[in-house]
């Protein structure tokens, strides 16, 4: 069954109960509202009676002018001698004494008002009150008023039939209202359900209706997008890696694709003529071990991305990245070509930092190779190791050709060259790993960088404060 109907049947049946209990407590009420009513009127009349029987002739037991008031309403008038006969009466009442009647009786032993149901006529039951009395002129001994339980009953049929038709137009309005209700607070139910289902596979865009973000609805809504949102993210991270890793398989290819080529080639040629012309087989043997170098190269800066992506277990301990500095370019230095200028700027203190040395001094490499690499004859090359905003800074300067403003914020990024050539030169994965290897620290590594001019790397790790 629907929540719907659930709801709406669950507040009927409430709402009936309530209803029925109410209309239960009203009829108590009117029940004892009318019988005390009834008996208030005609203990007042009995009083009445008794007065005028007491101020009455001789002859007359009840003053004629004053019967008429006594009888309004349907009140009887019965005055009955010491044995309980009749002496007068105002209505058609039977005349003998029933053997049931005791409450005249009552009253005359007692000689005080008494008070009780009894049946006088073929009628409803009647009430009667009692009260002894002792004329001087005449026999009368007792005076009894009484009224027929028939109106009270009549009037309590029509009270019954009232309420039962009023319970039952509440009943049907509150059932209406509590399906309206229900219909009305299930609504964002329902729209949020449409909304759901027309989320397909792969569509994480849309996002649930939110109404009213205080209500429970509203705080569901807004919880299901939240989660919406970070699966879009998760899914677009995901498309974003698979992109990626197609690039990276398409690049690594295309990487190991060219010396592998270059490989064939010369061992073709060494096949064919290396025993004929020596020359051709050394020039052959030397261009198979120079691109079996490359090779081994770009698989070692593949293998260091992926250790990277694992997260290895760092060796951190406190050094002097200044020291570092100037060991890297010593040894770049003594590689270069003569006449490129690779200086060393020494600070006035060390700059210590907590730091893997090792792979510090790799990412140092990669950025001296890069600036002797893309620096001219007749260009210089200067690294600097300075404190800046508690960084302790590597820094590497060229006057080499410079990077364009566009190619600035993918240098980092994996087999990206500036000039998109694959032939020649590095795998493209230096930087990447020197990026890796500063992330690791919980480091940055800046670019600045103008065209013709050259470019200045700069690698931030967190500073070891001096004591």
């Amino acid at each position: 069954m629907p929540v719907r109907w659930l709801l709406t049947l669950f507040n009927a049946l409430a709402i009936g109960t309530i209803l029925v209990i109410l209309g239960l407590a009203l009829l108590f009420f009117f029940e004892r509202a009318l019988i005390n009513g009834l008996q208030e009127t005609v203990q007042n009349r009995a009083y009445s009676a008794a007065e005028s029987v007491l101020a009455a002739d001789a002859d007359e037991v009840l003053d004629p002018d004053g019967v008429e008031n006594l009888t309004l309403e349907g009140v009887f008038i019965v005055v009955r001698d010491a044995e309980g006969g009749v002496i007068s009466q105002t209505a058609a009442l039977s005349t003998n004494v029933p053997e049931n009647d005791r409450v005249w009786r009552a009253a005359l032993e007692a000689d005080l008002p008494a008070a009780g149901t009894t049946r006088l006529s073929s009628e409803a039951p009647e009430y009667v009150y009692a009260i002894p009395v002792s004329p001087a002129g005449n026999d009368a001994r007792v005076v009894e008023a009484g009224a027929s339980y028939g109106s009270v009953s009549e009037a309590l049929v029509e009270i019954r039939r009232v309420l039962a038709a009023g319970i039952l137009i509440a009943l049907l309005f509150a059932v209406l209202g509590a399906y309206f209700l229900a219909r009305a607070a299930l609504a964002p139910v329902d729209a949020v359900t449409k909304a759901a289902s027309a989320i397909g596979d792969g569509n994480l865009s849309k996002r649930l209706p939110v109404e009213n973000p205080r209500d429970e609805i509203g705080r569901l809504a807004l919880a299901i997008n939240a989660l919406l949102a970070r699966l879009q993210a998760a899914f677009e991270r995901r498309e974003e890696a698979l992109a990626r890793q197609r690039r990276f398989v398409a690049d690594a290819g295309h990487e190991l694709r060219t010396p592998l080529t270059s490989i064939s080639g010369y061992a073709g040629v060494l096949k064919r003529w290396g025993l004929e012309d020596r020359k051709t087989a050394n020039e052959s043997v030397e261009a198979i071990e120079r691109e079996s170098r490359r090779m081994q190269d770009f698989v070692e800066d593949l293998l260091t991305l992926a250790r990277g992506d694992e997260k290895p277990r760092m060796k951190f301990e406190e050094t002097d990245l200044a020291a570092l500095a100037r060991e890297a370019t010593e040894d770049a230095r003594a590689t270069a070509d003569s006449d490129l200028a690779i200086d060393f700027e020494a600070p006035e203190r060390g700059v210590r930092a907590c730091l893997d040395p090792a792979k510090v001094r790799q990412v140092a490499s990669i950025l001296l190779d890069n600036a002797v690499k893309y620096t001219g004859p007749g260009g210089r090359v200067q690294v600097r190791a300075f404190r800046r905003d508690g960084y302790a800074v590597l820094e590497v300067t060229d006057t080499g050709v410079g990077i364009p403003p566009e190619h600035l914020p993918l240098v980092f990024e994996r087999f990206h060259r500036v000039d998109g050539s694959r032939s020649g030169g590095g795998s493209g994965l230096g930087l990447s790993i020197a990026r890796q290897i500063a992330d690791l620290h919980g480091g940055d590594i800046e670019v600045q960088s103008t065209p013709g001019r050259g470019s200045s790397f700069r690698l931030l790790l967190p500073a070891r404060e001096d004591p």
